[in-house]
């Protein structure tokens, strides 16, 4: 383990090569407990020694529990990473460097440089009035009340390790608030970039509060602008209050060296709308943990994944949707085209509790498995304790049609492009799902390329060229 010292990134690492994993993480927050919170916000600190109790409690999960078996948590919390506890200033400056483009689709632009907001490379133009897009800890420091009474509620840090691991160390993130009744016209773009020149550990926190009758669309793209192993934190907590509406893209499009382990919190209240999205385009390792909390009556949410993945990628998906009040509908559809010996998992639990009639609910999970040894497992559950309700759930895991590739050989398509065709079109389903009209086409231009073997990493991003 490194942590950020005067002016330079000190290791310590020799006293740890037989400890546990989260020993650790348990030894830096004693030992540098007075550095995090001094580079941090009061209201941060103030849920941070509950956090590491409960990490010192729990312990990073093992594969016995049930949430986390088809991922070996704590190997992947082994490296030594460094830790930019003193938010030492990274070198990089986006606008020249990077652009993440998506044709047609005017945004407003925000970057966070690993896990800090950079505002001195927010854009110019004035966002409408009654929204907020700023960084957490100084939007802490100025609104402590507000911060306080959201940030670490739904992401309950005694209820899992990585949530309590995240609370207990991260120090900035991404704040938005979205007042009452006010429509947010423009899609906000918020470009997450991994910058470092040794092996880093990112602990990033987003607080999203949509506000009665609010309306905001939401664009999360992750790159990497160096070739380092990168470790990623993520915890996401979404208020989304009655009435209101609230998209959510998250684009993954890093490299095989880079690991994610993202949890998603929300909270609808009566006649709220939620629509996530999230695509996995390349990665080494990733986990996506989505919890949806249905808490009042005409709810809706449509949760969505997209997943590629081939060499020895591992893609992990966890969804929980929790149905506890009456006439509120969700929808999921996760789809994988894992090559190679990539390895794929969707775990999905749709819980309707008592009281909680006139659900309706669908679970899909499609899987194509393009090479004898990819692996994927699928886990649709259903666990209702209402009596009037429509629910379904249905996976399946199978292989390219050979009547398909015999028909198209037929006709003069080689092999390798009918293969391509035929995934292009398996995974087009989730994509044409998606709202924004640009990112849907922008997302089947870069999907085709990802088939084709032309995308490893942001052709867009100077950096990592």
């Amino acid at each position: 383990m490194r942590k950020a010292h005067n002016s330079k990134l000190k290791t310590h690492n020799s006293k740890f090569r037989t400890m546990t994993s989260e020993q650790q993480y348990i030894d830096l927050y004693r030992e540098c407990r007075e550095q995090i919170c001094a580079h941090s916000a009061d209201v941060l600190n103030a849920v941070r020694d509950e956090a590491f109790n409960s990490f010192e409690r729990l312990g990073f999960p093992s594969r016995k529990v049930e949430r986390y078996k088809y991922t070996t948590i704590d190997k992947l919390f082994e490296p030594n990473y460094g830790l930019n506890i003193n938010r030492l200033e990274v070198p990089v400056d986006p606008y020249k460097a990077f652009r993440c483009d998506v044709p047609n689709l005017s945004t407003s632009l925000y970057f966070i440089v690993n896990d800090q907001f950079r505002q001195s490379l927010q854009p110019k133009e004035n966002l409408p009035e009654g929204i907020e897009v700023a960084s957490l800890a100084e939007y802490a420091k100025a609104h402590p009340e507000f911060v306080a009474k959201h940030y670490a509620r739904l992401a309950k840090s005694d209820e899992d390790a990585v949530t309590a691991l995240n609370t207990m160390l991260a120090q900035d993130g991404l704040l938005v608030h979205v007042k009452r009744n006010v429509v947010v016209d423009k899609t906000v773009q918020v470009i997450n970039i991994l910058r470092s020149d040794v092996a880093m550990m990112v602990n990033r926190r987003v607080l999203i509060v949509m506000e009665e009758g609010a309306n905001a669309k939401f664009l999360f793209c992750d790159h990497a602008a160096d070739d380092q192993q990168f470790l990623t934190t993520q915890v996401i907590e979404a208020y989304v209050g009655a009435n209101a509406s609230l998209d959510l893209y998250c684009m993954e499009e890093t490299h095989y060296k880079n690991t994610r382990i993202s949890n998603v919190y929300v909270e609808q209240e009566r006649d709220s709308r939620f629509n996530h999205n999230v695509i996995t385009l390349h990665n080494g390792v990733t986990r996506n943990r989505l919890d949806v909390q249905l808490k009042g009556e005409g709810a809706e949410c449509w949760c969505n994944g997209c997943v590629i993945a081939d060499k020895t990628q591992h893609v992990d998906n966890n969804t929980l949707i929790d149905h506890q009040v009456s006439h509120c509908t969700s929808h999921e559809l996760y789809k994988y085209v894992l090559n190679d010996k990539a390895t794929g998992a969707f775990a999905g639990r749709v819980l309707v509790r008592h009281g909680a009639q006139h659900t309706v609910s669908e679970e899909v999970n499609q899987n194509l498995c393009a090479t004898k040894t990819a692996r994927m497992y699928t886990q649709p559950m259903l666990e209702i304790y209402a009596d009037d309700v429509k629910c379904s759930h249905g996976s399946t895991v199978g292989q390219l049609n050979d009547a398909a590739l015999f028909y198209m050989r037929q006709r003069g398509i080689s092999e390798k492009e009918a293969k391509l065709l035929l995934e292009f079109a398996f995974i087009n389903e989730v994509i044409d799902k998606i709202q924004l009209e640009p990112l849907r086409d922008r997302l089947h231009y870069l999907v085709e390329k990802r088939f084709r073997g032309e995308l490893s990493k942001c052709e867009g991003c100077k950096l990592c060229k």
